[in-house]
Order: structure tokens, then C-alpha cells, then sequence
């Protein structure tokens, strides 16, 4: 079920061009071979959003070895996972671990959000909860994304984004991108958060949203 490179590169840019296609983003650039996999798209009322592509969130290289651009007004990491071995969230999870490690490292940029989604995604050895927001991208259904806030740093805080307060413009315009409308698309953005006990310890809560009293939540 693995996919190479150019399948995922050729998968995320239909979706992002489906963006396009909506009237919704004005512009999308394309990666370069042999560049970092970056998409930078224009979209209004926003500026510039960086859609930094990925394999499955467990690896090193999928999480933790990448660069916030310095023009872009937000940044996402998108997971695109084929990995049969575990629950998508599973993959989420570890891949979230690694970056609350980079969270509070020294590393300069953060991220504005991750999204989950791949080719298997509403298919039969993937079902999703959102199959009844999908579009038909080519010729494939495709369901709405699984989208997560992350949270921003913040001086002498003990909680990052831990109710999921981080507002981002991006989640409902790709939202839109599914039918889903601006009063619908909180009920459809998860988010990561962070917190720090007085005893020093960390948590991690991770909550999936997907739809209107929907949704599942992950916390260690």
C-alpha cells in the first residue's frame, strides 16, 4: 500500500488544485523536483499559506525535518499516510509527540496546523466519519480533511492551545472545499494542545472533530 513520492505529490496538488478550481485559493505553486515540497498558495483575505507535504507523521522526517517559510502568513504540515500497520490515529499521535518535542525546543518556527489525508482515506480500508462531505476530485471521492490546530508559543505559560483557542483562517477555506460552510467549519477543526503541570510533567491532548457534537479526544 506504499506510495512513492510522485504519487503523493500528484494526489496533494489535485486537492489543492481543487482549491483553484473553487475560487477559493487564486493562486497554487507547485514544488520543484528537488526542492523541499512546499505548495504556496495565495488565498484571500489570508495572504500566503505554505502546505509543506509529508509521509506518515511517525518518522523523523515527516514531523520534526522542516522549515516554516518565511513568507507564508500560515504554515501546515500535511500527513499524507499509507501505512496500513496502525490506526490513522496512532500514526497522528506519535507524530504529535515529536512535535511538542520541537515545540519546546530551540527551533525557531512553528506551525500553524497538521492535516491527515491521503488517496485512502474513505476508501473501504480506510473509512472516514466525514464520507458524507466528499467531492469527487478526478475520479475519486474524497473526503474533508483531518485538520489540527497547533498551538503558538507563549512566555511564562503553563497551556498551549490545551481547549483549542488558536483561531486560523485556512481550516474553513479548504473546509469550503467540501460543502462544508464558515458557521460548520469549527465543528469540523481538531486541534494539538499542551500542558504543563506544576510538577513539571507534560500532557498532550489531541481531539478530532468531525462534525456537530462529533468528535473523540486523545490526552497523556
Amino acid at each position: 500500500m506504499s506510495a512513492s513520492n510522485a504519487g503523493r505529490r500528484e494526489y496533494l496538488a489535485g486537492v489543492l488544485g481543487h482549491l483553484v478550481d473553487r475560487g477559493l485559493v487564486t493562486n497554487m505553486s507547485t514544488p520543484v523536483y528537488g526542492d523541499d515540497t512546499v505548495y504556496r498558495l495565495s488565498v484571500p483575505n489570508i495572504g500566503t499559506v505554505a502546505i509543506i507535504q509529508k509521509g506518515c507523521p511517525d518518522g523523523a522526517h515527516s514531523s520534526v525535518r522542516w522549515t516554516a517559510p518565511g513568507w507564508a502568513d500560515e504554515t501546515y504540515l500535511w500527513w499524507l499516510c499509507s501505512s496500513m500497520k496502525t490506526h490513522p490515529g496512532e500514526h497522528i499521535a506519535k507524530g504529535v509527540n515529536r512535535l511538542r518535542q520541537r515545540f519546546f525546543s530551540d527551533a525557531p518556527d512553528i506551525l500553524s496546523g497538521v492535516i491527515f489525508q491521503n488517496e485512502l482515506c474513505g476508501s473501504s480500508v480506510r473509512p472516514c466519519p466525514k464520507r458524507d462531505r466528499s467531492v469527487l476530485i478526478g475520479t475519486q471521492r474524497v473526503p474533508a480533511p483531518c485538520i489540527y490546530t497547533m498551538p503558538e508559543r507563549a512566555n511564562d505559560a503553563s497551556n498551549w492551545n490545551w481547549t483549542g483557542d488558536r483561531n486560523l483562517k485556512f481550516p474553513a477555506v479548504l473546509l469550503a472545499a467540501f460543502g462544508i460552510s464558515l458557521s460548520e467549519a469549527a465543528s469540523f477543526v481538531g486541534f494539538v494542545g499542551f500542558q504543563r503541570r506544576d510538577s513539571g510533567t507534560l500532557r498532550t491532548a489531541i481531539t478530532t472533530r468531525f462534525g456537530s457534537g462529533r468528535s473523540s479526544t486523545f490526552r497523556n
